[in-house]
């Protein structure tokens, strides 16, 4: 007889958590660095986190498949489960766009249909009580003159006492344009189906005067669809610059087409891969507007009342930038941050005066050079670039030479343009309001989060365009800020520039345009007295 053996008992998996939980500790203890970096920007942060989040997931997926121990039914049944999902998610889900400049695409079901704004197909007569020629002018991208900086107007500091008053709120067509204003008429450049169009509108009613239409349509999946840039308006004539490259001149009063010039396409210029942004600089009797991706030219010049070429200049690629008119070390010069350089031109013939090296074209360029007394220019970018105090100098004749300053990480400035008051620069540094010092380059203070949003500097203000939408109201000054109101004007991503003429504020998206009368400082007893 056998003897008695007492059962076997089955092995229990060891599934070696270890493995994974030491992986995650690891890239948790990588995520934590990085977001307590101090001059990281948010941008390359926030695609870094993700790529630590997917290389945990990969990893993790190995150890499952190779090292956990589970069953290989349980193995291939997990498999084919993540299989179906990814397939699934690919048929009944589109990319719409992006959630922020960050670059996140916005995920939608594939059967989401977009409503288009209800805009009126042809503007209704207006009567001259619609339009005012008391409003203060804004003619320009940046204000009056291109630098972000409004004269003349005292705002009031509380807006819980004395709140800004809506004026009127519309639906208007897909585009990054800003307002540009003169004569009390508004002008945006909008997309509206398969074409651009010019529109003006009564500053203080929002009632639309007319249209100018032709077809074009530019659109990439971060940057969205529609015309970037703002038009110009110059005696009576306005110049605006659409997406793909056609420049349209017309009067300003009616709307009547005076000229137009497919400058990408008459110029065999590829397009840049965001479209064309840059506003048109208008002087005397020219218009210049930056080229594209090719090796040059970087700047065209066209005759202001006519549209015939003048000059055509540079050999960089362009950027996002708007090309500037100012003097430098006794010359009067156009200014242009391209691709990868800084550039200065003659005003008349477009002779390349100055050509300095700056950062590495693949690093979008969007904001603009900033001018300051004594003959300096601060630049800056966003994407990790960060900035540069460059001085201006006569160079061998007739030239101009550049020299560094000072350089650092303290503002990154995306889409945002700095704006200078006593001898201080304020604007967005990865999405949060900043003070730096114009002579040394420290930052004085560094607060609030923003996003890519944009800023006036009104006095000793600062208006900003939240990338959310909310307006708010905030003081500068070296020392440390304070928000002094807000304001829900919109409610989703706002990449426009918002534009003050006198005490009418106008902002807009890529949907709606809003404007609002901001309340006025109360006289002081001298004031009163005068």
């Amino acid at each position: 007889m056998a003897p008695n053996h007492p059962a076997p008992i089955p092995a229990v998996p060891r599934h070696r958590w270890r493995i994974p939980a030491l992986t995650w500790l690891l890239l948790v203890i990588a995520g934590g660095a990085l977001a307590l970096w101090p001059e990281m920007e948010r941008n390359i942060r926030s695609w870094l986190l993700l790529a630590l989040l997917a290389l945990g997931a990969l990893l993790t997926l190995a150890w499952f498949a190779l090292l956990s121990g589970f069953s290989s039914r349980r193995r291939i049944a997990f498999t084919a489960g993540l299989v179906g999902l990814a397939l699934a998610t690919y048929l009944l889900v589109r990319v719409d766009g992006t959630i922020s400049a960050v670059g996140f695409p916005r995920l939608v079901w594939r059967w989401t249909k977009s409503t288009p704004p209800q805009l009126a197909a042809t503007p209704p007569a207006s009567s001259p009580a619609e339009v005012t020629a008391e409003l203060p002018d804004a003619p320009q991208f940046l204000g009056a003159n291109r630098d972000g900086v409004v004269h003349g107007v005292k705002l009031a500091r509380n807006w819980q006492l004395h709140p800004p008053r809506l004026l009127w709120r519309r639906p208007v067509g897909a585009g990054w344009s800003a307002f540009a204003v003169s004569a009390g008429r508004a002008y945006t450049h909008e997309q509206r189906g398969d074409d651009e169009v010019l529109t003006c509108y009564a500053a203080l009613t929002g009632k639309p005067l007319w249209t100018l239409a032709h077809p074009a349509h530019f659109t990439q999946w971060q940057g969205g669809e529609g015309p970037r840039a703002t038009p110009t308006v110059d005696r009576g004539l306005i110049f605006a610059y659409g997406a793909t490259g056609i420049l349209e001149c017309a009067e300003a009063a009616t709307g009547r087409r005076v000229w137009s010039r497919a400058v990408l396409g008459d110029y065999a210029i590829r397009n840049l891969e965001w479209g064309v942004s840059a506003s048109p600089l208008v002087f005397d009797e020219t218009v210049v507007v930056s080229g594209g991706a090719n090796r040059g030219p970087t700047l065209l010049a066209f005759r202001r009342n006519t549209g015939e070429l003048l000059w055509q200049a540079g050999t960089d690629r362009a950027s996002y930038s708007s090309p500037t008119l100012t003097t430098l070390a006794g010359r009067r010069v156009i200014l242009s941050l391209n691709a990868g350089t800084l550039t200065a031109h003659d005003p008349g013939s477009g002779a390349v005066l100055m050509d300095h090296a700056w950062s590495e074209e693949k690093i979008p360029k969007a904001a603009q050079p900033v001018i300051l007394s004594g003959n300096r220019v601060f630049l800056s970018a966003g994407y990790g670039t960060g900035c540069v105090m460059l001085q201006i100098g006569a160079g061998p004749a007739p030239g101009l030479t550049a020299t560094l300053l000072w350089k650092n990480l303290r503002m990154k400035n995306q889409f945002n343009t700095v704006a200078v008051r006593d001898g201080f620069l304020y604007g967005l540094d990865d999405g949060m309001l900043a003070c730096v010092n114009a002579t040394t380059g420290e930052r004085q203070w560094k607060e609030g989060r923003y996003g890519s949003g944009q800023t006036l500097l009104v006095d000793d203000l600062v208006i900003i365009q939240s990338e959310e939408g909310p307006v708010v109201l905030a003081a500068a000054g070296p020392d440390q800020p304070r928000e002094l109101g807000r304001l829900d004007a919109l409610t989703s991503k706002t990449w426009n520039h918002p534009t003050l003429a006198g005490r009418l504020l106008l902002v807009r998206n890529d949907r709606e345009a809003v404007a609002y009368e901001l309340p006025l400082a109360p006289e002081t007893p001298a004031e009163k007295s005068r």
